[in-house]
């Protein structure tokens, strides 16, 4: 089920969609068709690559942080949610705001998972440093479809 877009041509994830694109190492496939979708319209929209630098930056240091200082690096994550409704709101247009309203829920499914457990393999179901590297690579595909379609 769609959540209702607050504009008429952006259309964002469900949470189902959002769960299964974070938690499910099977699902790259929806990450791309979504990041695709979501790029595309974010630079219809007229988001400038600016405009998200320093969320996207945060969200490459917490990654670089992330097998130093795993629990700094959480910390960090977790003060990622306030920083993005700060973006949100200070940004004009609706298009930083829109890609939030996708970040902050995909984001939930990460802080709320178990750390993978100790002696398992990475790329794993549902756990919380996999479901970082996937909500990384889920930012990062839609910076790069944004680019794509001609995003400055």
């Amino acid at each position: 089920m769609m959540q209702q877009p607050r504009d008429s041509t952006f259309q964002r994830p469900s949470n189902e969609d959002l769960r299964a694109i974070i938690t499910n190492p099977n699902e790259a496939k929806k990450l791309v068709e979504w990041a695709n979708r979501l790029g595309k319209s974010l630079k219809d929209m007229g988001l400038t690559t600016s405009q998200i630098r320093a969320l996207f930056g945060e969200v490459r240091q917490i990654q670089a942080e992330w097998r130093i200082n795993r629990q700094r690096a959480f910390r960090r994550l977790v003060l990622l949610r306030p920083k993005m409704a700060y973006r949100a709101r200070r940004e004009r247009g609706r298009a930083v705001e829109e890609l939030v309203a996708v970040l902050d829920p995909a984001l939930n499914h990460v802080i709320q998972a178990d750390p993978r457990p100790e002696g398992q393999q990475p790329g794993t179901d549902d756990n919380q440093d996999d479901n970082f590297q996937r909500f990384a690579e889920f930012f990062e595909a839609i910076l790069a479809y944004h680019k794509a379609y001609g995003g400055q």
